[in-house]
Parts: C-alpha cells; structure tokens; sequence
C-alpha cells in the first residue's frame, strides 16, 4: 500500500508528466508553423513519451491500490521566440522535472516503500536521458546562430529521431 504522501506526491507527478506531453504539444505547434518540420517530429515523439511517463506511474498507483487524482492540467505557454528559446526552456523544464523525480525517490526511501524506490529508479535514469538531448540540440543551436542551412541541417537530423 502507498502511504498517503508518496500518493498524493504521484499523483502530482501524473499531472506534472502530463503538462510535459501538453509542453511539447505547444512547442511542436511552433516548429509546424515555422515549417521545420524536423523540430515538430522530435517535440511529437518528446510529447508521446512524456505521455507515456504519466501512465507509468498511473498505472503504478493502480498496481498498489492507491487512489488516482487526475486534476487539471496547467495551460502551456505558447508564445515562442526561436528554436533555441524553446530548446531552452525544454532543457530547464527537464531539470525541474528530474527535481520532482529526485525529491519522489527521497520521500520513497524516508518511507521505505521498496516498489516505489524501483519504479523511480528507471525515471532517475530516464532524466539523464532526458536533459543530455535537450542539452545537446541547445549547444548545437547556439553554434547554428542565424545560419539558415545549418538550421535546416539541425532539423533533418531531428526528424529522423525514431
């Protein structure tokens, strides 16, 4: 059984996974009326994982008969300047959710609840993955600059993210 805390603090992960999918659903808006049709493919494979991050642990609150809160998802920014402000603000928002993932893991560990240490142990890892692309298309960008055919370079190789 899930304690009352490690619950509540899951369900808000739910909802913090989900506004992620909801993020990078606005952030692919952008790159598709930018026509960079690469940057829209990455942000859509990023948006489905991040979907797929919250039913993980839905689905794990199921598993350990715990009670599911679904509330409202905060509406995502969708004022953008460049590709590389939205790259940015990917990266930093990766950072914040790996603060949520690590402070999870810690309250799992106060509470010895050994499934849940597991569990967040593959999302710990995931976050590695996660900040390291986000980081690596943000220095490939600040060395693209205003070169347009870089740019375009940039944007091919992401559509080809699998």
């Amino acid at each position: 059984m899930l304690s009352k805390k490690l619950q509540d603090s899951l369900n808000k992960q739910v909802n913090a996974e989900f506004y992620s999918a909801y993020l990078y659903l606005s952030m692919r808006t952008y790159f598709e009326q930018s026509n960079l049709p690469g940057f829209a493919h990455w942000m859509k494979l990023q948006s489905t994982e991040e979907n797929a991050h919250g039913m993980k642990i839905y689905d794990f609150i199921l598993d350990r008969q715990g009670q599911l809160e679904l509330t409202a998802i905060q509406q995502p920014t969708s004022k953008f300047k460049s590709p590389l402000e939205i790259m940015q603000l990917a990266l930093e928002h990766e950072k914040s959710i790996s603060g949520m993932i690590n402070r999870l893991y810690e309250l799992a560990v106060k509470e010895n609840d050994y499934p849940a240490q597991v569990m967040l142990q593959w999302f710990i890892s995931e976050q590695v993955e996660e900040e390291k692309q986000a980081l690596i298309i943000v220095e490939q960008l600040k060395r693209v600059g205003n070169d347009a055919a870089a740019l375009m370079i940039l944007d091919k190789e992401l559509g080809e993210r699998k």
